[in-house]
């Protein structure tokens, strides 16, 4: 039995057709202009949706440990709420613990993940790397993990010195892994929050005095040196100022194998939110920026310095965000898995700062073309999974905490305007979500392994 979603204008980051997708089981075997169907095969009308490939959000925080805060989801609800936001895939991670094989890291992340209802892959988070294990890092991809996330702050919990970065990105380069940096200078950081906590100045509200915009530069700065000196390719995770993302594409038109993410809350939200009623839901790392940045990042975006918007979405609920009065106290993150495409597609494409193809080519193509997924997942192709979003661009409505399915029971984006919705989410050819129901079963999302990391195979 086939499905054929018929008669929705396709999108891929080459452009838009009006046409069919046919789908035999768990794998698209036909995009064409006019699909013939049988009397067994299932027939949904597109007409006048939008047909997209599944969402893939390359960094999540579903059930989140950092040793100190736990986020209160779990693999079920993080990923219903992937599913109701059109994403069919999320790249989570894989802590490596001090003291843990990158074999103990990932299994324990595995038998977490069995809820799933969506897909997943991993990134490993890397903190334990005695000079002369290097060569371990080959058991990730063994694994089917080609992504190696590290920090050069949060000392001394996850912090990586240079010293450590330049043989982890040299290994890198070696092996077909791929580096991403969390890049802030952990001295700046460091000064910038002993002198807050010095003045009492610990409120939610000066919470982005504490991570200084140079903070974040220098050490995107600093990392693509090292990158550039190992010959290896980096990845820069949520760039939240302009000039960070000038950085990284300086480098790239240089030569240089680097690419960038940025985030929705970069480019909708800015520093005022904490002089607003409620500063601690935007607690996070990197903090919001000054009026104007938001603006910077999106026309960076159009100007294709941007590979990927991700969400870094961390599930915290208002009880552990308001348990402190300290910024210094407050676990930092916040809720977006389900928000990501309506805000991308509404403060994007509907409000013409970017195509319909560019939404693709940053929320499906080039996640799966960087983190080894292509073309398998991210694509509308005969031959890659039958993972689908229909989404209609003709509603209006707001973003209210009480319809979304996460339990942080507030939304950084409450209020906001969005074009559009989701109308249907399919997963592997099965109907997951649909106009509000979410129908995927718990344990039907399956690991995906990461291919070796190629940059022959990205392209912007």
């Amino acid at each position: 039995m086939r499905t054929i979603i018929k008669g929705g204008v396709i999108v891929n980051s080459e452009g838009t057709f009006s046409g069919d997708v046919v789908c035999e089981g768990e794998i698209i075997t036909q995009v064409v202009a006019n699909a013939q169907s049988g009397p067994e095969d299932v027939v949904i009308d597109a007409s006048g949706l939008l047909v997209l490939p599944g969402v893939i959000d390359a960094h999540t925080h579903i059930k989140l440990d950092t040793g100190i805060y736990q986020t209160a989801d779990n693999w079920l609800i993080g990923t219903r709420t992937a599913a109701a936001g059109g994403v069919t895939t999320v790249i989570d991670f894989a802590t490596q613990m001090r003291g843990q094989t990158f074999q103990q890291a990932v299994h324990s992340r595995l038998e977490e993940a069995q809820d799933a209802i969506v897909d997943y892959a991993l990134h490993c988070m890397i903190t334990d790397l005695p000079a002369g294990t290097e060569e371990s890092l080959r058991t990730l991809l063994d694994l089917g993990i080609s992504s190696f996330k590290v920090y050069t702050t949060y000392r001394p919990n996850y912090y990586m010195d240079d010293a450590t970065l330049l043989r982890l990105l040299k290994k890198a380069r070696e092996i077909g892994g791929l580096v991403l940096v969390h890049a802030e200078n952990d001295s700046m950081v460091t000064e910038a929050t002993q002198n807050l906590i010095n003045t009492s100045r610990t409120g939610w509200r000066f919470h982005p005095l504490g991570r200084p915009p140079l903070a974040e530069q220098e050490a995107i700065h600093r990392t693509l040196f090292l990158a550039e000196a190992a010959y290896a390719p980096v990845y820069i995770v949520h760039c939240s100022t302009g000039r960070s993302v000038e950085l990284v594409h300086e480098a790239a038109r240089a030569g240089q194998p680097a690419w960038c993410e940025t985030c929705p809350q970069y480019l909708l939200l800015d520093e005022r939110a904490y002089l607003g009623e409620h500063p601690e839901h935007y607690i996070l790392q990197p903090p919001l920026r000054p009026v104007g940045e938001p603006e910077k990042l999106w026309d960076l975006v159009a100007r294709r310095a941007v590979s990927v918007i991700s969400t870094d979405s961390c599930d915290y609920t208002l009880a552990q965000k308001q348990a402190h009065p300290d910024f210094t106290k407050t676990p930092g993150g916040l809720p977006g898995i389900e928000t990501l495409l309506p805000l991308i597609y509404t403060y994007g494409v509907d409000a013409g700062r970017i195509t319909l193809p560019d939404l693709v080519r940053l929320l499906c193509e080039n996640p799966a073309r960087l983190f080894g997924l292509a073309p398998r997942k991210g694509f509308l192709q005969p031959g890659s999974d039958a993972d689908i979003v229909l989404y209609d661009p003709h509603p209006e409505k707001e973003i209210h905490h009480q319809d979304l399915h996460y339990l942080s029971g507030y939304s950084p984006y409450e209020g906001m305007r969005v074009k559009g919705e989701i109308r249907m989410t399919f997963s592997r050819g099965e109907m997951i979500y649909r106009q509000g129901e979410i129908s995927g079963q718990a344990g039907r999302g399956r690991f995906v392994p990461c291919a070796p990391f190629s940059s022959g195979l990205v392209s912007e």
